[in-house]
């Protein structure tokens, strides 16, 4: 599967009706100047970004296939680049996902699925094409990269397995989860079942406390029910209690109860807690967490008269992160191989709530939890130091679809983050 690494966008002076107004918008993406020509490096996302702001300035009569030319490295990629993946997870996006997907494509692509001959059963070729010219010009490629961005995410979290249940009951199963994929099996009274961890772990806890008749559901309520207390034509024993995370039933003197109230067998939740000390059901915390990020990393912050949008009566807090190459430890994907480091600006309101949001994410920083060293969604590659579910804005403009401003929501939503990690 390959990755674009990074685009290059071509801007002529020509194009665009104030010559000042360019130079100060293109200035904050260190523009390399040839003649009456702009070269601009950056991710998909930093030039989408920059084309909205750039479009207040251009000329209205450019042509509908004149503009900018993107390039994937150097040259322009003119290939239709198709990508395998795995059937099951193409089901389910194609399935469940359609919102996110058709969001992704817009009005101009269209996504076509064809098996893989050599592995028909398990893979299917994915093929993205533009049906559509719109006025302003978006490379496949880049299309194609936002995919395999929502592909890998949504396939990272992805569970796959069989449960016991009649087809009367199926239908009221896809009601009550429908988040979950649900398949017939060949298996009379069985189904396969796709979707994210969580949800498939609270439909087996759902059919566990259940308690149909054999009538109703088969042979297999027979073996279900003989699992879920003393008699299959028993109630379940209240105290006969499911560990969510082995699914088994907790043995009482081995039962470790939080003060969440959730309950798990011990040996489960002490190897969860060597994980993350969060409960597993509510997420609540339990001690300091401690993350991941590389040893030798700065935290710097200066700041800037110029305001944001949306905080236009204050100056801007700029957080310049650095975290150097070196060698993954044991806590790392890759014990002894190295890694590579990493530089991001983010930006806050100088407002006192930003100041306050600032002192949390130094917290962050300090307790190892800002970076985590991984596979990059954005250049495809592994053993890099990448973001680890703290969020930040690294644009100052173009709202939240495009990590910038206006987003008045950001401050409160980065605060829950923080506080999920027990930084409050």
């Amino acid at each position: 599967m390959e990755f674009i690494k990074d685009i290059t966008v071509i801007i002529e002076e020509a194009d665009y009706k104030d010559i000042g107004k360019l130079e100060k918008i293109l200035q904050a993406y260190n523009p390399e100047k040839n003649g009456s020509c702009y070269k601009i490096r950056g991710t998909y996302k930093e030039l989408e970004n920059l084309s909205i702001r750039l479009s207040a300035v251009r000329h209205c009569s450019i042509p509908a296939t004149h503009g900018p030319a993107y390039h994937q490295g150097e040259q322009a990629s003119t290939d239709v680049k198709s990508v395998d993946v795995s059937r099951v997870v193409m089901a389910y996006i194609e399935k469940k996902c359609a919102k996110e997907l058709s969001k992704i494509l817009g009005n101009d692509f269209v996504i076509e699925t064809l098996p893989v001959h050599n592995n028909p059963t398990s893979t299917v070729q994915v093929t993205i094409r533009q049906q559509h010219v719109s006025a302003y010009h978006i490379p496949t490629d880049c299309v194609r990269q936002r995919f395999i961005t929502f592909y890998q995410r949504t396939a990272s979290d992805l569970h796959v397995t069989s449960v016991p249940v009649s087809s009367h009951d199926l239908k009221e199963l896809q009601r009550r989860f429908p988040h979950l994929l649900f398949k017939p099996s060949h298996e009379k009274y069985e189904a396969t079942v796709t979707g994210p961890f969580m949800h498939v772990a609270r439909l087996k806890e759902f059919l566990l406390q259940s308690t149909p008749s054999k009538s109703r559901m088969g042979p297999a309520a027979t073996s279900m029910s003989s699992t879920s207390g003393p008699s299959p034509t028993h109630c379940i024993d209240p105290e006969d209690e499911s560990c969510p995370i082995c699914m088994e039933i907790i043995v009482t003197t081995e039962k470790e109860i939080l003060q969440c109230k959730h309950s798990f067998c011990r040996n489960c939740l002490k190897t969860a807690f060597d994980y993350k000390p969060v409960c597993p059901t509510c997420g609540e915390l339990y001690g300091i967490l401690r993350g991941t990020q590389p040893d030798g990393g700065r935290m710097n912050v200066t700041q800037s008269s110029s305001s944001l949008p949306g905080y236009e009566r204050y100056g801007t807090i700029i957080v310049h992160y650095t975290i150097p190459s070196g060698i993954q430890k044991v806590e790392h994907p890759n014990p002894g191989q190295p890694y590579e480091g990493v530089s991001r600006t983010a930006y806050l309101p100088d407002s006192s709530e930003g100041r306050r949001i600032l002192k949390l994410l130094r917290r962050a920083f300090d307790q190892r939890l800002t970076f985590t060293v991984g596979h990059s969604t954005t250049s495809g590659r592994n053993n890099v130091v990448t973001w680890n579910d703290i969020h930040h804005k690294t644009s100052t403009h173009g709202g939240p679809t495009h990590y910038g401003y206006p987003d008045p929501d950001y401050l409160k939503r980065v605060q829950n983050e923080l506080k999920v990690k027990g930084i409050e």
